[in-house]
């Protein structure tokens, strides 16, 4: 969200069945990484299909800022990168609005250099822990000076000669694997990172892609080492970016709860890192079917088409969660329409995202009639198929937090509630998902922003 924007709150009515042929923005994790990458490789990369909401356009900003050079032209983004080890020092403190991804990545990218970078936020992303990311970037001989609990705003100074290190990721993130990575593309020998838990592997994928000296090996018990060369030559790529699987979930779970819904979302990231929802949602009983499986820029990419089902509760297995730990509050939702209970565990990480996402999607839930408890790493829900008191008569407001995520669950809550949805503000949405309001109306959704 724009700094200082008015709130826009918004309502989702009872709608009649989903229909439509449909294609996600491009996928988020995968847009950053194609701005950081190409800003920082030699020669041009081209990019088309990537996400133009405001995270990913900051990320670009911050690369602009170090001496990339990013301009459009039609449809596609052209950069003209630095080359590796030649970034320039920022003039002014890198301005990350809500990107969590974005800063965490671009602090391992710059740290290792030697000059001074500052990266600040807005109030949500200000709250979010750092830590996990900086802790390493002092283990590689990185300067930090950060607020309290490792908070933006956070300045780094890198070493003359920073030192490659052999790091154990204590959590399932993405982040931290990526950024130690990074960070490791300006220091020379080998930057080790060993990773217990899979986490999603763009930045593994796109950096051998971009040319990195970079190798992955997964022992009998799944435990992943990756090591990688640095100081390497990194070459500018030709890059067309697939569908946002964290995207998709939206229009799928309303597809899947209205009744009468028939609906094909084309160019969706298959990558198996990031397709645990459509995994639980097909044990809950969905009707997914999936199309024109395909192999595009070495990632696995489909079509799927989603139609009504009757959905049941089921016990979500904890391993899952790094999976799609993004797609968790759009199960709620959807588990609030399966018979029967479903159990969400492992899901600490919730708590730690744009908001306290699962206390957020807890409360808004009990606002809305549902049945759920929630605990200090679990959910449970308890649905109603008819979604018969869902929903509030009297209007009250779900509390986004500033949390892209949360806004768009709750308004997919209100396509089959009894009594529409209202949250309190849907302006965030374009973080993510700038085209969320219209292709969702586009395929029959009733949902409207509340006049002021």
């Amino acid at each position: 969200m724009l700094h200082g924007s008015a709130p826009r709150p918004a309502t989702a009515r009872k709608s009649a069945g989903l229909t439509g042929r449909v294609r996600i923005p491009g996928d988020k994790s995968i847009s950053h990484r194609s701005f950081m990458f190409g800003g920082l490789a030699s020669g041009q990369t081209r990019i088309t299909g990537l996400l133009e909401g405001e995270d990913v356009i900051n990320t670009g900003r911050a690369m602009q800022a170090m001496g990339a050079r990013i301009r459009k032209q039609g449809e596609e983004w052209v950069i003209e990168g630095t080359g590796n080890g030649a970034l320039l020092a920022p003039d002014a403190p890198l301005d990350f609005g809500n990107a969590g991804t974005g800063v965490r990545l671009t602090m391992g990218l710059v740290g290792t250099y030697d000059f001074h970078s500052t990266f600040i936020g807005d109030a949500s992303l200000s709250k979010r822990p750092m830590g996990r990311v900086l802790n390493p970037l002092r283990d590689m001989g990185v300067q930090v000076s950060a607020s309290a609990g490792d908070r933006l705003p956070v300045t780094l100074r890198g070493p003359g000669s920073p030192s490659p290190i052999r790091y154990r990721v204590p959590m399932a993130s993405a982040q931290v694997k990526s950024a130690v990575l990074l960070a490791g593309l300006n220091t020379p020998g080998t930057t080790t990172v060993i990773e217990p838990v899979m986490t999603r592997d763009h930045t593994e994928k796109m950096l051998q892609g971009f040319g990195a000296a970079l190798a992955v090996e997964t022992d009998a018990d799944g435990i992943r080492t990756i090591r990688l060369e640095g100081r390497g030559r990194l070459t500018g790529q030709v890059i067309d970016v697939p569908g946002d699987p964290s995207s998709t979930a939206f229009p799928l779970v309303a597809a899947l709860i209205v009744p009468g819904s028939d609906i094909t979302i084309v160019n969706v990231l298959m990558n198996p890192t990031r397709t645990g929802l459509i995994l639980t949602l097909q044990e809950m009983g969905a009707d997914i079917e999936v199309l024109n499986a395909r192999l595009a820029g070495g990632e696995d990419v489909a079509d799927l088409r989603v139609r009504h089902s009757e959905l049941k509760g089921v016990a979500v297995p904890e391993e899952r969660a790094p999976s799609m730990i993004d797609e968790y509050p759009i199960l709620a939702v959807a588990a609030c329409f399966a018979e029967g209970t479903t159990v969400m565990k492992g899901l600490e990480e919730l708590r730690v995202k744009e908001s306290d996402r699962l206390s957020a999607v807890a409360d808004g839930l009990k606002l809305n009639g549902v049945d759920c408890d929630e605990g200090k790493d679990f959910l449970i829900v308890r649905g109603r198929p008819d979604g018969k008191g869902l929903g509030s008569a009297g209007g009250s407001r779900v509390s986004t937090h500033l949390d892209h995520r949360i806004a768009m669950s709750f308004l997919v809550l209100g396509l089959a509630s009894e009594h529409a949805v209202t949250i309190d503000d849907a302006a965030m949405i374009a973080t993510s998902f700038p085209e969320f309001m219209q292709l969702m109306a586009g395929l029959g959704a009733k949902i409207e922003e509340v006049p002021q």
